[in-house]
């Protein structure tokens, strides 16, 4: 599989299904106040960079970096189930970090769930390691944090 990674508008065609199916599926693993997710909209800022995964011109998976001053944090990291095992997902955490050191960032955040086991150990095997809650999220069981300092 061909894959490129490259920054679009959340606001496109692709971009908005991405986000739409990522927010569907979190709404099957978690109770809709366990959602801290971003919609197409609140991604289209100038702060936050949107990358599409796309291979043969097909989007297959999104992530966006949202510069928070002091740190990069991980939004919406999705890949669509026939592209998941495919490297995907690496490529796009890979893209995000290039860019977050790009703008200086010396560490990037992240809020998942432990439920999302995939994602998890994914963020594990980059690097990413547990730390407390940041950025006003709540403190609840289902709640995980995440962080990973860029050389």
């Amino acid at each position: 599989m061909s894959l490129s990674i490259a920054p679009e508008s959340p606001l496109t065609e692709d971009g908005r299904a991405l986000v739409a199916e990522s927010q569907a599926f979190l709404e099957t693993v978690f109770p809709p106040d366990e959602i801290f997710s971003f919609s197409a909209e609140e991604l289209a800022t100038p702060d936050t960079t949107f990358f599409v995964a796309r291979a043969a011109g097909a989007a297959l998976g999104c992530v966006a970096l949202v510069d928070m001053g002091g740190y990069g944090e991980i939004k919406r990291l999705y890949v669509r189930d026939a592209a998941r095992g495919r490297g995907a997902a690496r490529a796009l955490i890979a893209a995000l970090e290039a860019r977050a050191r790009a703008l200086s960032l010396p560490l990037v955040r992240l809020e998942s769930g432990a439920a999302l086991v995939a994602a998890c150990a994914l963020y594990r095997a980059m690097g990413y390691r547990d730390c407390p809650p940041f950025g006003g999220y709540p403190d609840i069981d289902s709640n995980l944090f995440m962080e990973k300092a860029l050389a």
